[in-house]
């Protein structure tokens, strides 16, 4: 690294600071934490080991940053969502639209939360901000049921946290799983009619499951 490089680099502590964090989203979702190289993402980063650890401490902390800037992605994309205009029940179509496709656009997310998982979310119990940044995914879920019950075009007895587990579950364990699927079924899971008959799929499921219950069926 030539020493104008570095010395603008030490003058934007912000665009040094996003270029370590993009370095590490790869590293992490490529390796998982265990795996993961503190030097790969430096050099990565065009950055020296001592300057990362002085913005972000340790490695833990620099997966956790990684974590909350990974939720707090999907979640302003999420809000950022025209959805008041639509009935309820099309709206959740456009939720499960929008989380799928944001799954196929960034398979990093979902590695990145496979990790964390299989470490108990070790990281994330220790944020401070995790809870505050995924608060409107519940809050747009609550939102969307009570007007659906308003509507009447959705049951008035589903949890807004079911609604919103149902909806990652569907397409999250089809991606995190699909060579594996992909081998048992003798398909390419990730060939693009496949994908798009998955999403029909998971828009049927959750359709048929929200639909309002009449007094023949109760």
């Amino acid at each position: 690294m030539s020493a104008d490089i570095g010395s603008k680099r030490k003058r934007d502590p912000a665009l040094t600071q996003s270029r370590i964090l993009a370095a590490a989203r790869e590293e992490f979702a490529q390796k998982g934490f265990d795996g993961a190289r503190v030097e790969k993402i430096a050099a990565a980063a065009q950055v020296n080991k001592q300057l990362l650890y002085h913005y972000f401490e340790n490695k833990d902390r620099l997966f956790t940053r990684v974590l909350e800037d990974a939720y707090r992605d999907i979640r302003q994309q999420e809000a950022a969502l025209a959805l008041d205009h639509l009935p309820a029940d099309q709206a959740v179509m456009a939720l499960v639209e929008f989380t799928w496709r944001y799954y196929l656009a960034h398979p990093e997310f979902i590695r990145l939360l496979n990790s964390e998982n299989q470490m108990q979310a070790r990281h994330l119990n220790h944020s401070a901000d995790v809870l505050h940044i995924n608060a409107s995914w519940l809050a747009i879920a609550k939102n969307l049921l009570a007007r659906g019950r308003s509507e009447g075009t959705l049951r008035d007895d589903i949890d807004a946290m079911q609604l919103n587990i149902n909806i990652s579950a569907l397409g999250f364990f089809y991606l995190i799983n699909s060579a594996t699927l992909s081998l048992v079924y003798q398909r390419d899971l990730t060939a693009a009619q496949a994908l798009e008959d998955r999403l029909a799929v998971m828009k049927d499921t959750v359709r048929c499951w929200l639909r309002p219950i009449s007094r023949a069926q109760a």
